[in-house]
């Protein structure tokens, strides 16, 4: 068999098409003028990357991705709760432009699979526009208040079965709002990166230490006085039920092992609903757009914010900008 000849093939399957594919759009749309920058063309050959190692572990074809099958990748990487709108636009746009090229180049059936995806999302759909973006999504000022109120005031009985992993829930759901973790934040934090010393009242966790990511670079952020106090009872009763491991918010008692995504992002929207918090399709990422929010009312400088959130381009924060004229106070 000729492999050369096979991998050449448009409808070859393997990691070659996947990469020829993008190396030909790159290619293209840099003598357009399309693609200006190398760190654009670098963002885009990272995106491409992973979706390729993704499809061919599966054995999805380059031509034959269907919409489920870009779904299924990006609830892979964290779902749309987890993944910015803004990244799965620019992620499913790109697919869009590769395809269409392919497309032209090879006379192929066109692939209208990222179309269909975006179309059907309309958080997705108007993440790039500015007029029309719904996003950033967040809690009103009474949704804020009840959650506070009920993460704080409402807390399990000690004893009581399942304690431990209520409070859990409870306390990380604060952090994201009382300190803008991301789902995955959560997940990562340890218990080295709670920092108690040097605060304003002695043995309260003041600032989180959160490790890097693909997304974001290491950073520290503060905590909002009402959810140290419920991260310190937290780590009272871990250390009470003497829960092994480094994880801050582990998933098991016994083991102390990382918190899955899908576990943690149930937990989250069960306090979201026992809260009265009705509207818990939004995700997560409403407690960290609220936060965000709040700390630029109270007159922080955006900069410091985004250096908080993990935002690497202090311009992200413009979208947040938009939407200060709606007061979100927290109690």
């Amino acid at each position: 068999m000729n492999l050369d000849l096979f991998e050449d093939s448009p409808q070859a399957a393997g990691p070659l098409a996947f990469q020829r594919a993008l190396d030909d759009w790159l290619r293209a749309s840099a003598q357009a003028g399309q693609v200006r920058r190398d760190s654009s063309a670098s963002v885009y050959e990272h995106m491409w990357s992973a979706l390729a190692q993704w499809c061919v572990g599966r054995g999805i074809a380059l031509d034959d991705i269907t919409a489920p099958d870009l779904e299924a990748y990006i609830a892979s990487r964290g779902g749309f709760d987890e993944l910015t709108s803004r990244y799965a636009l620019r992620l499913l746009r790109l697919v869009e432009r590769v395809m269409e090229h392919r497309r032209l180049a090879h006379g192929l059936p066109a692939n209208r699979a990222a179309t269909q995806l975006i179309a059907s999302r309309a958080e997705v759909r108007f993440a790039g526009s500015h007029g029309r973006d719904p996003l950033p999504d967040v809690l009103s000022a009474t949704e804020a208040r009840r959650l506070v109120v009920h993460l704080c005031d409402s807390r399990p009985r000690p004893g009581a079965a399942g304690y431990w992993q209520e409070l859990r829930n409870r306390a990380s759901v604060a952090l994201m709002l009382g300190a803008g973790l991301t789902p995955g934040d959560v997940r990562a934090l340890t218990l080295d990166g709670v920092v108690a010393e040097g605060g304003h009242v002695a043995g309260l966790p003041w600032k989180l230490r959160l490790p890097g990511n693909g997304n974001s670079p290491a950073r520290e952020t503060p905590i909002a006085p009402w959810a140290a106090r419920l991260l310190a009872a937290w780590l009272q009763v871990r250390a009470q039920q003497r829960i092994p491991g480094p994880m801050c918010f582990p998933s098991t008692k016994s083991a102390g092992k990382p918190w899955g995504k899908v576990a943690q992002y149930t937990a989250a929207r069960g306090v979201l609903l026992a809260a009265g918090i009705e509207d818990v399709e939004g995700g997560s990422y409403r407690l960290r757009h609220t936060f965000a929010l709040r700390q630029l009312r109270r007159g922080k400088p955006a900069v410091e914010v985004a250096r908080w959130l993990g935002l690497s381009d202090p311009a992200m924060m413009e979208r947040y900008r938009r939407i200060l004229a709606a007061p979100v106070e927290l109690a």
